[in-house]
């Protein structure tokens, strides 16, 4: 009785902590499970056309942003239901790589998302989420999840003061904690020493055709203290372009654009060209 007492207590504080560290509710669960099962057979060895074959399975899906600003304190969210553009490309790297591991698994999707999603693959509160796109790009690329291709296509080097966050802390809920907040800034003090590699818009098109399906594509800005508004996967459609799957904020679900994403970006006012990362 008192080891089964015991063991009853040890299980209470696991599943505790876990709850803690993970807000999935089952809704959300079944919503994996089912994926896993829908995505079954689409690696074909090809990474790239697998993103795309992935990606695409979400569409219609509703764009919802916000949606891991949850609770109190940060948590590993699990939602399929609604995604933003940054969880679109997350969960979508995340399938696909359980797809070429060939581990379809709830826990193995928890853990590569834990990976994708937090500085050097842990959660640690708040502040080590790759809140940044080219931080997020930068660090994966670290873990050798991927490769910041930009340079090699034709994009140069540029810096630019990233602190949007902090300045507008009314923004970010989790700000109102000071600690949250100085921790913030120091990640944006150390983003500013870096340089980030951007595709400038008038070049594209030029260099479209070194641009693969599958690539990860991160719309740089003109707008003061942010690198990144916008993200979404490459994909070459029946027109022979490339062209971005993303979850829209125009159209407010998952779509591909109409429009090749040369001329798409284009009617983007602050756009000022890309970052490209190719899955590894």
């Amino acid at each position: 009785m008192k080891h089964t007492f015991l063991f009853l207590f040890f299980f209470a504080c696991v599943a505790s902590i876990f709850s803690q560290q993970i807000t999935c509710s089952p809704k959300d669960k079944a919503a994996v499970e089912n994926k896993l099962v829908e995505i079954d057979g689409m690696y074909d060895g090809n990474f790239g056309e697998t993103m795309v074959s992935v990606g695409k399975t979400f569409m219609e899906t509703p764009y919802i942003a916000k949606t891991l600003e949850i609770g109190d304190t940060e948590t590993l969210v699990v939602n399929l239901h609604g995604l933003d553009c940054t969880t679109f490309v997350e969960n979508v790297l995340d399938l696909s790589k359980l797809l070429r591991a060939d581990d379809l698994s709830f826990d193995a999707f928890i853990k590569n998302l834990e990976t994708i999603r937090y500085k050097d693959g842990e959660l640690d509160g708040y502040a080590s989420r790759l809140h940044y796109f080219s931080e997020w790009i930068a660090n994966n690329a670290e873990k050798g999840l991927l490769q910041d291709i930009t340079g090699e296509i034709g994009g140069a080097e540029i810096t630019k003061d990233i602190n949007f966050m902090s300045t507008h802390r009314d923004l970010y809920p989790f700000l109102v904690d000071d600690t949250n907040y100085s921790k913030i800034k120091a990640s944006e003090n150390y983003l500013n020493n870096q340089a980030i590699c951007v595709l400038a818009q008038d070049k594209i098109a030029e260099n479209e055709h070194l641009i693969q399906s599958g690539d990860i594509i991160a719309l740089a800005t003109s707008i003061n203290g942010l690198d990144v508004t916008h993200t979404g996967i490459a994909t070459c459609e029946k027109d022979g372009r490339i062209h971005l799957l993303h979850a829209s904020t125009g159209s407010m679900q998952v779509e591909v654009s109409k429009l090749p994403l040369a001329d798409y970006l284009k009617g983007i006012k602050s756009n000022t060209g890309i970052m490209v990362a190719r899955p590894l």
